[in-house]
């Protein structure tokens, strides 16, 4: 899908205070409340006779029903030109793999062998495009046996591959091109922190190169999700996610662009049930910092090539 093909949106419009006095906000909690009362039967019934998706736990179910009339109730009641529901026109779901060892040793580094990226268009919830490079580790050249069988990358796949650096200029080439960050505001996903605190963060260091600025904040999915669905944190790894979804893995596990084409698909299914989703972390100082809701909602700035740090 050619990005260019997709049309922008202004910023999101989100009501002050004063406007939540508006009836339709009246006749949205009613609605609520009557979804609350329902079923997980009655609920799947509803949803089935709106065409949307019957899969998921009874939570995942209602705030779908609740999202969904919620949106047409604003729709309806709308000035023209409506009330967007997203912040970003794409999402660009990362998840590296790096090298490892069956039982790491104390100050194992570890050394980017995967970057894969999964494109979503906030506006149809659908994957449009997807970027993945092996990558050539520098300190450890030889994988482990574990390493190999965990991820399924070869010794021959990282042997034939560039180095990170080169790599990450071609991710950029490849962010630029689709107009990310000039044209259409974007966001980075992960499935936790570790991706652009740790991997991205010491991968780095070793490439001496700066960490950059485009990948210094990010969507962190497990904490969005549990936020929206109102479950433990303990219940937000990818599997789980998935199985309250009602979806099921697709592809290898551990193969980052499987890994981030999954990831797109409850970032997808939560853009659908209505979920706002917005950057809630940041790196300062190498260190991982929150970006609570009621903060001013960061993009991810235009990308440029790495700069050296010698």
């Amino acid at each position: 899908t050619q990005v260019a093909q997709v049309v922008s949106v202004g910023d999101p419009v989100t009501p002050s205070r004063g406007e939540f006095g508006d009836p339709v906000y009246k006749e949205i909690a009613l609605a609520n409340g009557h979804i609350n009362r329902m079923d997980r039967d009655e609920l799947r019934l509803k949803l089935a006779e709106l065409k949307l998706d019957t899969r998921g736990v009874k939570d995942v179910l209602r705030k779908r029903l609740k999202s969904h009339c919620k949106k047409q109730k604003l729709l309806v009641a709308a000035a023209e030109g409506g009330v967007t529901d997203t912040y970003y026109d794409f999402i660009c779901v990362v998840d590296f793999e790096a090298t490892c060892e069956e039982s790491n040793p104390p100050g194992f580094l570890h050394e980017i062998i995967e970057f894969p990226i999964v494109l979503v268009n906030t506006r149809t919830a659908h994957i449009v495009d997807t970027f993945q490079e092996y990558v050539k580790p520098e300190l450890n050249p030889k994988l482990s046996d574990f390493c190999t069988q965990l991820t399924g990358i070869t010794q021959e796949m990282v042997d034939q591959a560039d180095t990170f650096g080169n790599v990450l200029r071609r991710v950029v080439t490849w962010l630029q091109e689709r107009e990310l960050g000039t044209k259409y505001r974007y966001a980075l996903l992960t499935d936790g922190s570790w991706d652009m605190s740790k991997f991205l963060n010491m991968q780095c260091k070793i490439s001496r190169i700066k960490h950059p600025k485009f990948a210094k904040k990010w969507i962190n999915i497990r904490k969005s999700y549990g936020n929206f669905y109102k479950v433990p944190r303990t219940q937000t790894k990818l599997s789980s996610m998935l199985e309250k979804l009602g979806l099921q893995y697709e592809g290898r596990p551990h193969c980052g662009l499987d890994d981030s084409r999954n990831i797109a698909r409850i970032a997808t299914r939560m853009l659908q049930d209505g979920c706002q989703l917005r950057v809630n972390e940041h790196l300062h100082a190498g260190e991982v910092r929150n970006v609570p809701s009621s903060a001013p909602v960061e993009v991810s700035p235009p990308p440029h090539n790495p700069r050296s740090r010698d």
